[in-house]
């Protein structure tokens, strides 16, 4: 679901490259957990596959398809995130101006999933994160904590086949981040999905079938 191939990234103007010649896999049915500490360019990187940032050399080939996003144009990345690719952010960007629901479904809507298959799909999402009867809800009347919940059920409900995750579970308490990675592992291993999990939790890293660790250096 998931093959980057000497992949580099340097940001305008610096001296160092962010990194550089990365190199790895995930496959289908797999969850990877991503550490390493804070500056090294774990968040970079996830949104680089996700095609948000430029990468500078390397290819990233991403679905079932595996297509290259670092050599597609803006509105073909566009459509391949639309349709492959959940992305639990770490700042969240849930909208403000929309509901709960109305969050939740912008992904069906950007993959053209048929509308009377909404309501279905959230509600049954919003039960699985906790938030049974918040979809009528504005994100300003959520904690952090429900905020993530809902994140989470948007990168989720179009069902992708892969899902990058920066920090899915920093902002819960650990009884509802166990179930919330729980979720998670159940939906890659049913959708025969991929998912990348950045994460300075030992816990979580753990409960994921194999750890990377991202130095200065590369790889581990």
């Amino acid at each position: 679901m998931l093959t980057i191939t000497s992949l580099s990234k340097r940001h305008a103007n610096a001296v160092q490259a962010v990194f550089s010649g990365l190199s790895f896999s995930v496959q289908a049915g797999e969850v990877v957990a991503l550490v390493g500490e804070s500056g090294v360019g774990k968040s970079t990187l996830l949104n680089c596959i996700a095609g948000l940032e430029p990468a500078d050399e390397g290819s990233i080939l991403v679905g079932r398809q595996a297509q290259d996003i670092v050599r597609l144009g803006e509105a073909a990345r566009a459509a391949l995130r639309a349709s492959s690719i959940g992305f639990v952010f770490q700042a969240f960007h849930v909208l403000p101006t929309l509901s709960v629901a109305q969050n939740i479904a912008v992904p069906l809507l950007l993959a053209g999933v048929a509308a009377g298959e909404h309501a279905a799909r959230i509600e049954a999402l919003l039960a699985r994160v906790g938030l049974a009867g918040f979809g009528p809800r504005w994100p300003a009347s959520l904690s952090g904590g429900e905020l993530q919940r809902v994140a989470i059920a948007r990168a989720l409900v179009h069902r992708p086949a892969l899902i990058l995750a920066d920090e899915p579970t920093g902002n819960l308490d650990p009884r509802t981040a166990d179930e919330i990675l729980a979720l998670l592992l159940e939906r890659v291993r049913e959708q025969h999905a991929a998912a990348l999990i950045v994460t300075h939790s030992q816990h979580v890293a753990q409960c994921c079938d194999r750890v990377l660790t991202l130095t200065p250096e590369g790889l581990q």
